[in-house]
């Protein structure tokens, strides 16, 4: 039988790194809160993470593991699996309700629902996705750091990833996957420094459980690569943030201010739901901020 739980003062909805490090300032805070997480983060075939002090080199499910473990330690925060299907404002709060039926209602509502990467349908690609086709340079360069490396992307987003994707790696190709639309003086900067771009397009990624051995083109032409960087269209995960009206910016993401407010009154933002700066300590740092500022918030209310 369907409920209606109205015993929480914060509902989160997305349990990785943003969500729990704000369930765990607001349990420390003797907040009661409830996280909703539906156990599809975004990082889910990553084999380890990096960059993030203290950790670096864990695996992204021992990370949330351990996250998990310490912001339930506190009696006042709760933790259920479930996708939310819907958010309402109600009265003075908002009621979340999940597939299953269930309800539950809070004054705040903090969104860390993070983002889905769209990419592109060529075989290969989804299996080697956060293994050997990577987004981030800073969460995976350095372990593919002086190999042969390609970047997959066009134009001036081709161009900047390519230069940035070069620091790592001389032994760098950019893969246009259809005609260049680079500048002249862009290709010329490119070919400056030694970086060849195919125009070619992608018939297939090679790989054995995940790991890129080479890609494979249109002519048949094969490129040996030890991993591929590749600028995938990035969307919101979830769409509660456009159900409730919470202004997004002109790339999609969730607008908020320095502390995580939205747009929406009483409903906050935090992660990768508002950020390009998709990394561990971030989110963490961006769940850390918004939960200190619910906290004032509710403080002040009941002052």
């Amino acid at each position: 039988m369907a409920t209606l739980r109205s015993d929480f003062e914060v509902i989160i909805i997305g349990g990785s790194y943003a969500g729990l490090s704000a369930a765990l300032v607001l349990g420390r805070s003797l907040r009661r809160v409830l996280v909703v997480d539906n156990g599809k983060p975004a990082n889910r075939q990553t084999p380890h993470s990096h960059s993030f002090l203290t950790r670096d080199g864990t695996t992204p499910a021992e990370l949330t593991a351990i996250a998990r473990e310490q912001a339930l330690a506190y009696p006042t925060v709760q933790f259920i699996e479930a996708t939310v299907t819907t958010v309402a404002k109600h009265n003075t709060g908002f009621v979340v309700s999940t597939e299953t039926g269930d309800s539950y209602s809070a004054s705040r509502l903090l969104l860390a629902t993070g983002l889905n990467d769209e990419l592109l349908p060529i075989p290969g690609m989804a299996e080697c996705w956060g293994i050997s086709a990577l987004h981030c340079p800073y969460c995976h360069g350095y372990e593919v750091h002086g190999q042969a490396l390609g970047v997959l992307a066009n134009g001036d987003e081709g161009f900047e990833f390519s230069r940035l994707i070069h620091h790592w790696s001389p032994q760098l190709t950019l893969f246009t996957n259809g005609p260049s639309i680079l500048s002249a003086e862009q290709t010329s900067a490119l070919c400056r420094h030694e970086i060849s771009i195919i125009q070619t397009p992608l018939s297939a990624v090679i790989h054995q459980n995940g790991q890129l051995s080479s890609l494979l083109l249109a002519d048949q032409t094969q490129y040996p690569l030890a991993a591929l960087f590749v600028r995938a269209v990035v969307r919101q995960a979830s769409p509660i943030a456009q159900q409730l009206g919470c202004l997004h910016d002109d790339m999609g993401f969730v607008q908020v201010d320095g502390f995580g407010h939205t747009s929406v009154p009483g409903v906050f933002a935090a992660g990768d739901t508002h950020t390009m700066m998709r990394q561990v300590m971030v989110a963490g740092t961006n769940g850390l901020k918004a939960a200190v500022v619910i906290n004032k918030e509710l403080i002040e209310e009941a002052f």
